[in-house]
Order: structure tokens, then sequence, then C-alpha cells
């Protein structure tokens, strides 16, 4: 299984870099199980375990010398050829027990499988990075399996710290996906502290309860692309639980997150980039499952959230700018907070402009500012078109014929019209005819997303005209 496969690279890193000589086993004993199941609050629930077995409300832990009789338990299991999912993580629940419908893609054919192994799917399953969307990455990769690893000592020393009592335990596969997306990426800082990961999103806090968020993919895809700009890395995605599924291994295209920066950059600026990276990022990515449907986490994969709805006209795109005036009777107090309310969703309004249009470019395979600059000129043609008009029937034309459609031969149509109208000035109609000409030799993907980078920019221009 690969959480054993995951556990020997793993491993031989580890020995390498610690010039040790470590065994499965040894590694287990010396390290993980210290870490893991040595103490009162665990890093992970190891389900239907030595380790679990017995824990209940009115017994809510167990004390050292039972820790270490668990852990004899469980070496014993082992050693008599035990080899369910309760001793192998990542393998075929028990058919003798009859929770074999907890388990997916087994077979009949009998797997050798030897003690080292065993441990070694322990210390490979341990370092699975969960998701949003309650599915996990597991990346046969040395590095990123030790930068992995050397999270498992923070959180354990978060769930020690007696200020961080409420923090929930458990969590080690959450807490990873979260630990790499912050070791990896560009804020990663060595003197960090629970505040500094706490004010990046990293836990969430009630009056009665602290726990690791979940990681969106894509946040975890874009610290993977900073640290490895230029690999694709594959990774084995499922998910463990009352049913195990799994969706297979899913080729990640890293250099794609850098091709996304450099796309915004180029149109936006370096350090308005800097200042809105992180609004930026979080605006990408499918459902980790439809994303694996692609058959790569790629470009197309990282499509941003919501754009769907304006392929059509079901949506518009509005960017026009508030208008904030102070209401009869409104407060001072009031009024500021719904002003600096609508200031604030205008912003984000205007990053996700801003996303839309890098992702869009990015996937138009022709030269990124070319079409940038080519855009915006036909949004701001089509805008003076519109105001030529005294009656509704240009705005008519815009809104239902050329910007709801994501037919090239609709669209051309529509164009028609504007050229055919003996009323619209030459500089415009001439425009026109050049878009018609470009729009003509599309191919019909490549149109699809330059028919809606047009509309989000004819929106912008609406905004600044």
């Amino acid at each position: 299984m690969f959480t054993t496969i995951v556990g020997k690279t793993f491993l031989a890193e580890y020995n390498i870099r610690h010039n040790s000589s470590y065994t499965a086993r040894a590694f287990f004993d010396d390290v993980l199980f210290k870490l893991f199941f040595d103490h009162k609050k665990y890093l992970m629930w190891a389900q239907n375990s030595p380790f679990v077995q017995g824990i209940s409300k009115k017994k809510p832990f167990f004390e050292p010398a039972e820790r270490l009789a668990n852990l004899a338990q469980f070496h014993e299991k082992i050693s008599k050829g035990e080899r369910d999912a309760s001793i192998a993580i990542g393998y075929p629940a028990s058919e003798v027990k009859e929770f074999a419908t907890t388990s997916g893609l087994v077979t009949d054919i009998e797997i050798p499988l030897t003690e080292e192994e065993i441990y070694l799917s322990w210390i490979g399953g341990t370092l699975s990075l969960g998701l949003a969307g309650g599915y996990a990455l597991l990346f046969n990769h040395p590095a990123i399996a030790y930068a992995t690893f050397e999270g498992w000592q923070v959180y354990r020393n978060f769930l020690n710290d007696t200020v961080l009592e409420r923090l929930r335990p458990n969590q080690i596969t959450t807490w990873n996906g979260q630990w790499l997306t912050y070791r990896l990426g560009k804020n990663y800082q060595e003197d960090f502290d629970f505040n500094r990961l706490n004010t990046a999103g990293v836990f969430s806090i009630s009056s009665d309860l602290m726990e690791v968020n979940t990681i969106d993919w894509s946040k975890l895809f874009f610290s993977l692309s900073h640290h490895f700009p230029l690999q694709e890395i594959t990774a084995y995605v499922f998910s463990l639980g009352q049913t195990n599924k799994t969706i297979g291994f899913i080729p990640f295209q890293l250099k794609s997150g850098r091709k996304v920066h450099e796309v915004y950059q180029k149109l936006f600026g370096e350090d308005n980039f800097k200042v809105n990276e992180q609004d930026f990022e979080a605006l990408f990515g499918k459902h980790i499952k439809r994303a694996c449907e692609l058959g790569n986490i790629g470009l197309q994969a990282l499509e941003p959230k919501n754009l769907a709805k304006y392929y059509s006209n079901e949506s518009d795109f509005k960017l026009l700018k508030p208008e904030i005036v102070r209401k009869k009777g409104e407060s001072d107090a009031d009024f500021e907070k719904r002003s600096n309310d609508l200031q604030k969703k205008d912003q984000d309004n205007i990053t996700t402009f801003r996303t839309y249009k890098t992702w869009l470019i990015a996937m138009i395979s022709k030269n990124k500012t070319e079409i940038s600059d080519y855009t915006r000129d036909i949004a701001s043609a089509l805008i003076q078109y519109r105001k030529g008009a005294s009656k509704r029937d240009r705005t008519n034309l815009l809104e239902q014929k050329l910007f709801a459609t994501r037919k090239k031969t609709e669209f051309l149509e529509a164009l028609i019209e504007i050229v055919k109208d003996q009323t619209v000035e030459q500089e415009i109609v001439e425009k026109m005819n050049e878009l018609r000409d470009r729009v003509h030799f599309m191919s019909q993907e490549d149109f699809g997303y330059f028919s809606l980078l047009l509309k989000f920019d004819f929106a912008y221009q609406e905004r600044i005209s």
C-alpha cells in the first residue's frame, strides 16, 4: 500500500539528515509513539488500535504505564500476523470482524506484508495532508515528507501548552495540511508562534474550543509551487473514514502556480501582488474532487471560485463604485461602519475582478500582455458604442446577445449588427471588424475565455468611465 512506500521514503530521508540508522519499528517506538500516543492528548485517533481501546468519557486518557502496555500489545498483534486496518494504516479492514465494508479496492490476492512494512505504513499514513472537502494527499517525495514531519513537534508543543488547553487533539492530518502550507510558503519565519499561525487562519477559536481549520488545496498548491516552481509531483488522493475512498494518483503541475503569479504581476504590478497575494490566492480552485476529474491539478483546476456562473448571462459582474451617502438620522458611528463595509466590499470586488482576469489571460494561449491591452481597448470601444444611443437598443444588444453567449456564431452575429448600424462611429466599426477577424480564428476553448474576459473588462470600463 502507498502509505508503506511513503513511510520508506521518509525514513530514508530522516536517517540521512540525522546520520542515523533507524528501522521502521525503532522509529515508531522512539519518535512516532512518543509524539503521538505517549501523552494525555493524542495527535491522532488510531481507530480500533490498542492505543484507543478503553478510552471513554469516564476514562479520557491512559496513564504512562498503560500507554507502554498499549504499545506492547500493538507490537504483539503485529508479530502474530494481524494485518487489518487497525494495525496497518491505509490497509483493508478485518474480514473476520466483518469490517470489510469500510474498505476500498480490496483484492483476494494474498499480498505478503512484513512487520517492517506495517510500521512503515504508520509513518507514511501520519504524513497525510488533510484538505477541505474531506480528502487527503500523500506525496512520495522526501523533502515534502520531511517538511511535514517537522510540524509534528510543533503540534505536540501546542497540545501540551496549558495556555492552549482548549486546543482539539487528534487532528494530525488536518494539521499537516496547514503546517506544510505555512512551512513551504513565502511567509514562513522560524520564530513563529501560535499567534502568528492564528493570524494566518490556521486555527478557529470559540469560547470552548480551539481547532485546526482544514486548508483549501489551492493554498497548499501555491505553497508547493513557491518551493518547487518548475516541478510536477504526483500525489495520491484519498480519504480514510467509515468508508475509505480512493481518487487515485494525480499529477500536480506546480509550474501553473508560478504562471498565475507572473501573469498577475504583469497585469497589476508587483507591489499590488504583495499586498493582495493572500486574498488573490484564496479565490482559486475547484472542489478537490472536481479538480481531480480533470486528470491533473494545474491551471485549469485552479479555475477561480464562482467564475462558472458568469459564462452565461445568468449573473452580471458589476464593478460600479458604491455611492456612500449618509442616511437621514444616521449616527456618525453607524455611517462610518457602513462606509467601511461598502469600501471593503468594493475592494473585494476589485480583487475578484483581477483574479478572474489573471486566470482567463493565463488560459488564453497568446501573448498575455497583448491580450489584456486588447480586451481593455475593445471594452472601452463598446462603452463608447453604448453611449451613442438614446434608447436601450444598444444596451440590449450587448447584454442580451454579445455578452450572453458562449457560441462564436452568435457572438459574430452581434458584431455584424454593430457594424451594419450606419450611426456607429467609423473608429468603432473598424475595431469591431478587427474583433470579428480575431474571434473567427480562435479555438472554441480560447473564445470562451476571451468572451468572458471581455465581459469583465467591460464591467471595469463601466466603473472608470
